[in-house]
Protein backbone atom coordinates (compact mmCIF):
# COMPACT_ATOMS: atom_id res chain seq x y z
CA UNK A 1 0.00 0.00 0.00
CA UNK A 2 1.75 3.72 -1.05
CA UNK A 3 2.32 5.67 1.97
CA UNK A 4 4.20 8.59 0.51
CA UNK A 5 3.69 11.26 -1.43
CA UNK A 6 6.95 10.46 -4.00
CA UNK A 7 4.65 6.75 -4.89
CA UNK A 8 1.58 8.82 -6.15
CA UNK A 9 1.42 8.81 -9.83
CA UNK A 10 2.74 11.82 -11.19
CA UNK A 11 5.17 12.42 -9.08
CA UNK A 12 6.39 15.16 -8.62
CA UNK A 13 3.61 17.31 -9.56
CA UNK A 14 2.80 19.13 -6.47
CA UNK A 15 -0.82 19.86 -5.43
CA UNK A 16 -2.12 22.93 -3.28
CA UNK A 17 -4.17 25.65 -4.12
CA UNK A 18 -2.82 28.79 -4.90
CA UNK A 19 -5.68 31.04 -3.72
CA UNK A 20 -4.95 30.30 -0.11
CA UNK A 21 -1.57 31.65 -0.30
CA UNK A 22 -2.35 34.36 -1.74
CA UNK A 23 -2.55 36.38 1.85
CA UNK A 24 0.03 34.64 3.24
CA UNK A 25 2.38 35.69 0.22
CA UNK A 26 0.67 39.60 0.26
CA UNK A 27 1.79 39.51 4.25
CA UNK A 28 5.09 38.95 3.53
CA UNK A 29 5.50 40.59 0.55
CA UNK A 30 4.59 43.77 2.57
CA UNK A 31 6.85 42.50 5.21
CA UNK A 32 9.54 41.91 3.39
CA UNK A 33 9.49 45.26 1.47
CA UNK A 34 9.32 46.92 5.13
CA UNK A 35 11.96 45.62 6.59
CA UNK A 36 14.13 46.74 2.84
CA UNK A 37 12.82 50.29 3.26
CA UNK A 38 14.04 50.49 7.06
CA UNK A 39 17.25 49.07 5.67
CA UNK A 40 17.74 51.99 3.63
CA UNK A 41 17.46 54.17 5.90
CA UNK A 42 20.07 52.84 7.99
CA UNK A 43 24.21 53.29 7.39
CA UNK A 44 26.39 50.54 6.32
CA UNK A 45 27.75 50.00 9.81
CA UNK A 46 24.19 49.10 10.50
CA UNK A 47 23.87 47.03 7.33
CA UNK A 48 27.05 45.31 8.20
CA UNK A 49 25.97 44.48 12.12
CA UNK A 50 22.53 43.01 10.96
CA UNK A 51 24.07 41.19 7.78
CA UNK A 52 26.79 39.33 10.19
CA UNK A 53 24.13 39.11 12.91
CA UNK A 54 21.56 37.04 10.12
CA UNK A 55 24.53 35.05 8.73
CA UNK A 56 25.53 33.96 12.06
CA UNK A 57 22.13 32.93 13.58
CA UNK A 58 21.20 31.19 10.10
CA UNK A 59 24.55 28.77 10.68
CA UNK A 60 23.73 28.32 14.24
CA UNK A 61 20.51 27.49 13.82
CA UNK A 62 20.62 25.42 11.45
CA UNK A 63 23.26 22.84 12.93
CA UNK A 64 21.37 23.34 16.57
CA UNK A 65 18.42 21.97 15.06
CA UNK A 66 20.27 18.69 14.17
CA UNK A 67 21.32 19.00 17.54
CA UNK A 68 24.86 20.60 17.00
CA UNK A 69 25.78 23.32 19.08
CA UNK A 70 28.75 25.97 17.50
CA UNK A 71 30.11 28.49 19.11
CA UNK A 72 29.02 31.81 18.40
CA UNK A 73 32.14 34.11 18.84
CA UNK A 74 33.73 31.40 16.58
CA UNK A 75 30.96 31.67 13.91
CA UNK A 76 30.92 35.69 14.03
CA UNK A 77 34.14 35.57 13.39
CA UNK A 78 34.29 33.32 10.75
CA UNK A 79 31.18 34.87 8.71
CA UNK A 80 32.91 38.10 9.52
CA UNK A 81 36.20 37.16 8.44
CA UNK A 82 34.92 35.45 4.95
CA UNK A 83 32.80 39.01 4.64
CA UNK A 84 35.20 41.62 5.51
CA UNK A 85 32.90 42.73 7.89
CA UNK A 86 34.62 45.11 10.78
CA UNK A 87 31.94 44.56 13.45
CA UNK A 88 31.41 46.01 16.46
CA UNK A 89 32.74 44.32 19.11
CA UNK A 90 33.98 41.45 16.85
CA UNK A 91 36.07 38.91 18.90
CA UNK A 92 38.77 36.88 16.90
CA UNK A 93 37.81 33.27 17.55
CA UNK A 94 39.51 30.61 16.22
CA UNK A 95 36.82 28.22 14.85
CA UNK A 96 37.16 24.07 13.80
CA UNK A 97 36.93 22.75 10.73
CA UNK A 98 32.93 21.42 11.16
CA UNK A 99 32.39 25.53 12.08
CA UNK A 100 34.32 26.75 8.79
CA UNK A 101 32.49 24.10 6.37
CA UNK A 102 28.68 25.38 7.82
CA UNK A 103 30.24 28.75 7.11
CA UNK A 104 31.24 28.09 3.93
CA UNK A 105 28.04 26.47 2.80
CA UNK A 106 25.79 29.07 4.19
CA UNK A 107 27.46 32.03 2.26
CA UNK A 108 28.29 30.12 -0.69
CA UNK A 109 24.56 29.91 -0.95
CA UNK A 110 23.82 33.65 -0.20
CA UNK A 111 27.41 34.87 -1.91
CA UNK A 112 27.08 33.22 -4.66
CA UNK A 113 23.36 32.71 -5.77
CA UNK A 114 24.06 33.22 -9.44
CA UNK A 115 26.18 30.35 -9.62
CA UNK A 116 23.74 27.01 -10.99
CA UNK A 117 22.74 25.14 -8.18
CA UNK A 118 24.58 21.45 -9.78
CA UNK A 119 25.29 18.08 -8.08
CA UNK A 120 28.61 18.58 -7.92
CA UNK A 121 27.82 22.12 -5.54
CA UNK A 122 25.93 20.11 -3.30
CA UNK A 123 28.68 17.44 -3.49
CA UNK A 124 31.11 20.11 -1.81
CA UNK A 125 28.60 21.63 0.70
CA UNK A 126 28.60 17.94 2.07
CA UNK A 127 32.16 17.35 2.29
CA UNK A 128 32.42 20.94 3.87
CA UNK A 129 29.76 19.61 6.60
CA UNK A 130 31.58 16.32 7.17
CA UNK A 131 35.30 17.14 6.54
CA UNK A 132 36.45 13.92 8.40
CA UNK A 133 34.28 11.73 6.75
CA UNK A 134 31.88 10.83 10.15
CA UNK A 135 28.88 11.68 11.43
CA UNK A 136 29.25 11.58 15.40
CA UNK A 137 31.37 8.32 15.64
CA UNK A 138 29.56 7.38 12.18
CA UNK A 139 31.58 7.16 9.11
CA UNK A 140 29.23 8.32 6.43
CA UNK A 141 29.38 8.54 2.42
CA UNK A 142 30.47 12.13 1.90
CA UNK A 143 30.89 14.26 -1.65
CA UNK A 144 27.98 11.56 -2.70
CA UNK A 145 24.40 10.68 -2.88
CA UNK A 146 24.00 7.94 0.08
CA UNK A 147 24.39 4.06 -0.68
CA UNK A 148 21.78 3.10 1.53
CA UNK A 149 17.79 3.30 2.77
CA UNK A 150 17.16 5.69 5.22
CA UNK A 151 14.20 6.45 7.37
CA UNK A 152 13.12 9.13 10.26
CA UNK A 153 12.35 6.55 13.65
CA UNK A 154 11.84 8.16 17.01
CA UNK A 155 11.08 6.24 20.37
CA UNK A 156 12.94 3.91 21.92
CA UNK A 157 13.91 0.44 21.03
CA UNK A 158 11.69 -1.91 20.60
CA UNK A 159 9.48 1.04 20.33
CA UNK A 160 10.13 3.13 17.37
CA UNK A 161 8.15 4.88 15.57
CA UNK A 162 8.99 5.97 11.95
CA UNK A 163 7.82 9.33 10.62
CA UNK A 164 9.44 8.80 7.11
CA UNK A 165 10.97 6.35 4.64
CA UNK A 166 12.63 8.35 1.91
CA UNK A 167 13.15 6.84 -1.62
CA UNK A 168 15.05 4.11 -2.39
CA UNK A 169 18.90 5.06 -3.35
CA UNK A 170 19.22 3.52 -6.65
CA UNK A 171 16.10 6.19 -7.23
CA UNK A 172 17.90 9.27 -5.88
CA UNK A 173 20.52 10.34 -8.95
CA UNK A 174 17.83 10.76 -11.59
CA UNK A 175 15.18 12.26 -9.13
CA UNK A 176 17.84 14.94 -7.93
CA UNK A 177 18.89 15.47 -11.53
CA UNK A 178 15.25 16.53 -12.23
CA UNK A 179 14.82 18.41 -9.03
CA UNK A 180 18.15 20.34 -10.43
CA UNK A 181 17.25 21.33 -13.21
CA UNK A 182 13.34 22.74 -12.21
CA UNK A 183 15.65 24.62 -8.96
CA UNK A 184 17.51 26.69 -12.30
CA UNK A 185 14.42 26.71 -14.52
CA UNK A 186 12.67 30.69 -14.32
CA UNK A 187 10.33 30.21 -11.69
CA UNK A 188 6.58 29.73 -12.86
CA UNK A 189 5.49 30.94 -9.15
CA UNK A 190 5.89 33.19 -6.64
CA UNK A 191 9.72 33.46 -5.53
CA UNK A 192 8.96 32.11 -2.30
CA UNK A 193 6.92 29.82 -2.97
CA UNK A 194 9.34 27.77 -5.32
CA UNK A 195 12.02 28.39 -2.07
CA UNK A 196 9.14 26.57 0.17
CA UNK A 197 8.81 23.89 -2.56
CA UNK A 198 12.48 23.17 -2.89
CA UNK A 199 13.08 22.64 0.82
CA UNK A 200 10.30 19.98 1.10
CA UNK A 201 11.17 18.36 -2.47
CA UNK A 202 15.04 18.21 -0.82
CA UNK A 203 13.65 16.82 2.37
CA UNK A 204 11.47 14.55 1.10
CA UNK A 205 13.91 12.56 -0.72
CA UNK A 206 17.05 12.73 1.77
CA UNK A 207 20.00 12.31 -0.71
CA UNK A 208 22.54 12.17 1.29
CA UNK A 209 23.56 9.99 4.38
CA UNK A 210 23.33 13.11 6.66
CA UNK A 211 23.18 16.33 6.52
CA UNK A 212 20.23 16.75 4.74
CA UNK A 213 18.38 19.15 6.58
CA UNK A 214 20.94 21.61 6.82
CA UNK A 215 21.28 21.94 2.98
CA UNK A 216 17.43 21.96 2.00
CA UNK A 217 17.74 25.22 4.58
CA UNK A 218 20.82 26.33 2.55
CA UNK A 219 19.08 25.41 -0.93
CA UNK A 220 16.35 27.59 0.77
CA UNK A 221 18.52 30.46 1.41
CA UNK A 222 19.79 30.48 -2.06
CA UNK A 223 16.63 30.86 -3.95
CA UNK A 224 15.51 33.60 -1.51
CA UNK A 225 19.08 35.49 -2.51
CA UNK A 226 17.77 34.93 -6.05
CA UNK A 227 14.41 36.54 -5.46
CA UNK A 228 15.75 39.55 -3.65
CA UNK A 229 19.02 39.47 -6.41
CA UNK A 230 21.06 40.36 -3.32
CA UNK A 231 24.03 38.32 -1.04
CA UNK A 232 23.10 40.31 1.57
CA UNK A 233 20.82 38.91 4.21
CA UNK A 234 19.37 40.67 6.83
CA UNK A 235 16.94 37.75 8.24
CA UNK A 236 17.61 34.12 9.33
CA UNK A 237 15.04 31.43 8.23
CA UNK A 238 16.59 28.80 10.13
CA UNK A 239 16.50 30.53 13.45
CA UNK A 240 12.99 31.14 12.96
CA UNK A 241 12.47 27.08 12.05
CA UNK A 242 14.64 26.56 15.39
CA UNK A 243 12.47 28.23 17.59
CA UNK A 244 9.03 26.55 16.12
CA UNK A 245 10.87 23.56 15.70
CA UNK A 246 8.02 21.12 16.67
CA UNK A 247 5.60 22.74 13.79
CA UNK A 248 8.72 22.26 11.55
CA UNK A 249 8.86 18.80 11.67
CA UNK A 250 5.24 18.06 12.06
CA UNK A 251 4.58 20.59 8.97
CA UNK A 252 7.60 18.02 6.83
CA UNK A 253 5.85 14.95 7.89
CA UNK A 254 2.04 15.81 7.14
CA UNK A 255 3.59 16.87 3.66
CA UNK A 256 5.05 13.74 2.80
CA UNK A 257 1.64 11.54 3.11
CA UNK A 258 0.48 10.40 -0.39
CA UNK A 259 -2.13 13.09 -0.73
CA UNK A 260 0.32 15.12 -2.73
CA UNK A 261 -1.37 18.05 -1.53
CA UNK A 262 1.58 20.80 0.27
CA UNK A 263 -0.57 23.78 0.41
CA UNK A 264 -0.54 23.42 4.29
CA UNK A 265 3.18 22.96 4.08
CA UNK A 266 3.52 26.29 1.84
CA UNK A 267 1.79 28.41 4.05
CA UNK A 268 3.56 27.35 7.76
CA UNK A 269 6.42 28.25 5.21
CA UNK A 270 5.16 31.49 3.91
CA UNK A 271 4.31 32.09 7.78
CA UNK A 272 7.08 31.31 8.98
CA UNK A 273 9.44 33.56 6.24
CA UNK A 274 6.98 36.32 7.40
CA UNK A 275 8.05 35.76 11.10
CA UNK A 276 11.56 35.90 10.32
CA UNK A 277 11.60 38.93 8.66
CA UNK A 278 9.34 40.32 11.60
CA UNK A 279 12.00 39.21 13.87
CA UNK A 280 14.99 40.88 12.00
CA UNK A 281 12.99 44.31 12.18
CA UNK A 282 13.06 43.68 16.07
CA UNK A 283 16.98 43.04 15.54
CA UNK A 284 17.15 46.59 14.03
CA UNK A 285 17.37 48.62 17.50
CA UNK A 286 19.70 46.26 18.84
CA UNK A 287 21.84 46.94 16.24
CA UNK A 288 21.86 50.08 16.24
CA UNK A 289 21.72 49.88 20.54
CA UNK A 290 25.35 48.10 19.89
CA UNK A 291 26.64 50.04 16.93
CA UNK A 292 26.27 53.57 19.46
CA UNK A 293 27.81 51.28 22.24
CA UNK A 294 31.05 50.65 20.45
CA UNK A 295 31.24 53.79 18.54
CA UNK A 296 31.82 55.29 22.02
CA UNK A 297 34.07 52.99 22.75
CA UNK A 298 36.02 52.97 19.53
CA UNK A 299 39.23 55.01 21.61
CA UNK A 300 39.07 52.67 24.47
CA UNK A 301 40.72 49.81 25.17
CA UNK A 302 38.43 46.86 26.17
CA UNK A 303 38.61 43.87 26.46
CA UNK A 304 37.74 40.54 24.75
CA UNK A 305 35.38 39.84 28.54
CA UNK A 306 33.69 43.39 28.07
CA UNK A 307 33.50 42.55 24.53
CA UNK A 308 31.88 39.66 24.54
CA UNK A 309 29.48 40.29 27.13
CA UNK A 310 28.33 43.60 25.22
CA UNK A 311 27.18 41.52 22.23
CA UNK A 312 25.32 39.26 24.60
CA UNK A 313 23.82 41.88 26.34
CA UNK A 314 22.58 43.84 23.28
CA UNK A 315 21.29 40.49 21.50
CA UNK A 316 20.04 37.83 23.52
CA UNK A 317 20.48 38.04 27.54
CA UNK A 318 17.84 37.17 30.20
CA UNK A 319 17.12 38.34 33.01
CA UNK A 320 19.45 41.07 35.23
CA UNK A 321 22.99 41.43 34.93
CA UNK A 322 24.78 40.35 38.33
CA UNK A 323 28.99 39.75 38.74
CA UNK A 324 28.10 36.45 39.34
CA UNK A 325 26.80 36.00 35.84
CA UNK A 326 29.21 37.83 34.54
CA UNK A 327 31.48 35.55 35.91
CA UNK A 328 30.25 32.59 35.14
CA UNK A 329 29.62 33.50 31.53
CA UNK A 330 33.36 34.53 30.95
CA UNK A 331 35.06 31.67 33.53
CA UNK A 332 36.50 34.45 35.37
CA UNK A 333 36.49 35.68 39.05
CA UNK A 334 34.26 37.71 40.74
CA UNK A 335 37.08 40.13 40.90
CA UNK A 336 37.98 40.14 37.43
CA UNK A 337 34.34 40.86 36.88
CA UNK A 338 34.17 43.62 39.36
CA UNK A 339 36.51 45.29 37.13
CA UNK A 340 35.27 44.54 34.31
CA UNK A 341 32.23 45.98 35.02
CA UNK A 342 33.62 49.04 37.06
CA UNK A 343 35.62 49.84 33.97
CA UNK A 344 32.25 50.03 31.99
CA UNK A 345 29.84 51.89 34.03
CA UNK A 346 33.32 54.28 33.88
CA UNK A 347 33.12 55.05 29.94
CA UNK A 348 29.46 55.38 30.36
CA UNK A 349 27.45 52.65 28.66
CA UNK A 350 27.09 50.43 31.91
CA UNK A 351 25.18 51.86 35.20
CA UNK A 352 24.18 50.25 38.02
CA UNK A 353 20.30 49.43 37.84
CA UNK A 354 17.77 51.27 40.07
CA UNK A 355 15.25 48.16 39.90
CA UNK A 356 16.53 46.92 43.01
CA UNK A 357 16.83 43.20 44.31
CA UNK A 358 18.95 41.05 46.91
CA UNK A 359 21.87 41.54 44.62
CA UNK A 360 23.59 44.46 42.80
CA UNK A 361 22.62 44.56 39.22
CA UNK A 362 23.59 46.05 36.32
CA UNK A 363 22.11 47.17 32.90
CA UNK A 364 22.68 48.99 29.35
CA UNK A 365 22.79 53.02 29.51
CA UNK A 366 20.97 54.80 27.16
CA UNK A 367 23.30 56.14 24.53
Amino acid sequence: MEKYIYEKPGWPNFEYDSKRLAAPLANLHHAHGRLLGKLDALGFDVQNELLLNAVSDEVEASSEIEGETLNRPSVRSSVARRLGIEAAGLIDAAADRYTEGAVEMALDATQNYEQPLTAERLFGWHSALFPLGRSGIRRITTGAYRKDDISIVSGPIGKEKTHYKAPPPEDVPAQMETFLEWSEAAPVVDVFTKAGIAHLWFELFHPFDDGNGRIGRAIADLLLARAEKSPRRYFSLSAQIMAERKAYYDELEAASGYSGDIGRWLAWFIGCLTRAIETSEGALESALRKTAIFDRLRTVDINKRQAHMLIILTERFEGNLTTAKWSKINKCSHDTALRDIEALIEHGVLLRSTKGGRSTSYELADL
